[in-house]
């Protein structure tokens, strides 16, 4: 069992934790250092087994852990100092939290000799109110103080995280890094496993039980895959039950990839009304929607009230399957869809077609150089993503998020942050997604949200990365022009991000057409480093999605503003 002879009966706080992380499989921790977490920090490196990625920013690094976490499907791991920090790092974990990533955030902090003067430098309030904030956001927060209860309070915690899938927050202060502790023997004999809560056995039969008559009475019925079906490891189980039924799939957007895009069945997208017009006609049609893995957000609902009654559909999410008004609790995901794909199920055996909001740009007479708009962009990424199956495919929050529908994807794998929607996701948790799997990420960036994260990606040649990022330079917050009318706010600088791209160890192009950009990505592919291609737009250039989200969001503005 790898690193188990690390860990002993006796051994000081630090160590343990090293010793414990690495026989939980844990290989990278990303971190910044400072004065209050030092001692800490420095117990971690490649000799003992656990490499220290850094970068320039706290939010950085939490990004980078989270997109590492959610590609991987592991424990993501963050080091940062106390105070400066740790309020730092509350953006990055509110966001793992929202959309169920498993992130361990280790924090240090003040000494007792520290605690006694009036105030300790980078403390805002008390010396716990850190732990306070984080317990916010996190499912856990702990602050390690005492030296017997500590192994098992690193065991609780972490279990916690994995079983929960959201983040975690330990705080060690520095002078008990070095405190002997004591190992009980449950955790020297640990595996480093992490099981996954089993269902109750009487409940999930009855789930599958109601499942199967409801199935056999439909006649047309219809797959919704979600995100969850990755993160339980049941992407297996789900397209085993979908070949068998012989049903349509659809899934939601974060979950591109989970389902195999150009598997037969598979007919697209499925965002409530910003669907592709086939898609929401045959969900409106269905007489059995079975929604399996999917949360009942705005983006998944595209802001909008369900299409499916509730009456004629099944959803499991959250440990808990919903049939029609019949609720069975403590069931997983995992084990309803697996026990479902081994009965014996009817076959419908229907014929699907996929399904995008994507038309062909029309060709123009002119004989200028036609500008490259943003459905022009998607459709040379799709040309790119099918040429060229298996990039991981992470689209930024603002105007990407939503024309990330359209995107076609082989073989990878698609991440978003699309619940939280914190713009600066994209670059940094490409990073980490690419030195967890190994798996080159290509990146889709608006300009705005590339000039708040985006300069981490000078890190890259140091850790052997090669991300393409793809930044849609449309000089500024190009998806809140429709809706504000103080253009001048929305202005942002317009830096010369090929030439900073080749200024950091990278290589960077220029499309300001369709074709360049074809070319751009080619080339791109071609490079073993880091790729910035500055995809130049018109000023008022966004998505099909992004248009017709903000239409709809000014009707309801308007039809509000009648209202008592």
């Amino acid at each position: 069992m790898p690193g188990k002879s690390a860990m002993k009966s006796r051994m000081a706080l630090g160590d343990f934790l090293v010793a414990y992380l690495k026989r939980a499989g844990v290989n990278h921790i990303f971190g910044l250092p400072g004065d209050l977490v030092l001692s800490l920090f420095h117990r971690f490196g490649e000799d003992r087994g656990l490499e220290i990625i850094t970068f320039s920013h706290e939010p950085t690094v939490g990004f980078a852990a989270d997109g590492y976490a959610r590609s991987t499907r592991r424990l993501g791991v963050v080091c940062v100092t106390y105070g400066a920090g740790g309020y730092n790092i509350v953006n990055p974990v509110a966001g793992a939290y929202a959309e169920k990533v498993p992130l361990l955030v280790v924090s240090g902090g003040p000494g007792e000799a520290e605690q006694k003067v009036a105030g300790v430098h980078h403390q805002v309030k008390d010396v716990e109110g850190q732990c306070r904030i984080l317990s916010e956001v996190t499912c856990t927060a702990r602050i390690l103080r005492q030296p017997e209860l500590v192994a098992r309070q690193v065991h609780e915690a972490v279990g916690q995280i994995m079983a929960e899938h959201r983040p975690g927050y330990l705080e060690i202060h520095r002078d008990t890094v070095e405190t002997p502790i004591q190992v009980p023997r449950e955790i020297l004999d640990w595996d480093g496993s992490f099981p996954r809560p089993g269902s109750d056995r009487r409940k999930l039969t009855e789930a599958v039980n109601d499942t199967v008559e409801r199935l056999e009475a439909a006649r047309h019925p219809i797959l919704i895959g979600g995100v969850e079906l990755f993160r339980e490891r049941a992407e297996g189980s789900f397209l085993a039950l979908s070949e068998k039924l012989g049903a349509p799939v659809v899934t939601t957007v974060l979950a591109k990839g989970v389902f195999p895009m150009d598997h037969p069945l598979h007919m697209g997208i499925h965002m409530g009304p910003f669907s592709a017009a086939p898609i929401q006609k045959r969900v409106r049609e269905a007489d059995l929607v079975l929604a399996l893995g999917t949360q009942l957000t705005d983006v998944n609902l595209g802001a909008a009230k369900p299409q499916v009654s509730r009456d004629r559909s099944i959803r499991a999410a959250d440990r808990r399957v919903d049939i029609s008004y019949h609720q069975y609790s403590d069931v997983s995901l995992r084990d309803f869809v697996s026990a479902l794909a081994r009965r014996k199920l009817p076959r419908f055996r229907e014929k699907v077609t996929y399904h995008d909001n994507l038309k062909s740009p029309a060709k123009k007479s002119s004989s200028r150089r036609p500008a490259l708009g943003v459905t022009e962009l998607l459709v040379e990424v799709n040309r790119f993503l099918g040429e060229h199956p298996g990039y991981f495919v992470f689209a930024e929050s603002g105007d990407m998020l939503f024309g990330g529908i359209e995107l076609r994807l082989k073989g990878g794998l698609y991440c978003a942050q699309g619940y939280y929607a914190s713009m600066g996701f994209g670059v940094p948790a490409a990073m980490g997604a690419q030195i967890g799997t190994g798996s080159r990420p290509i990146v889709l960036s608006g300009d705005g949200a590339f000039q708040m994260t985006g300069v981490e990606i000078s890190h890259a040649p140091k850790y052997g990365l090669s991300p393409i990022v793809v930044v849609v330079n449309n000089g500024g917050w190009g998806i809140f022009r429709p809706v504000s009318p103080r253009q001048d706010l929305l202005e942002i600088p317009n830096w010369p991000y090929a030439e900073l791209a080749r200024c950091w160890g990278g290589v960077g192009f220029v499309a300001e057409t369709a074709s360049e950009l074809r070319d751009a990505l080619q080339a791109a592919h071609q490079v073993d480093g880091f790729v910035i291609i500055e995809a130049r737009v018109p000023h008022d250039a966004i998505s099909p999605i992004s248009k017709r989200y903000i239409r709809e969001s000014i009707k309801k503005a308007k039809a509000s503003e009648g209202k008592p």
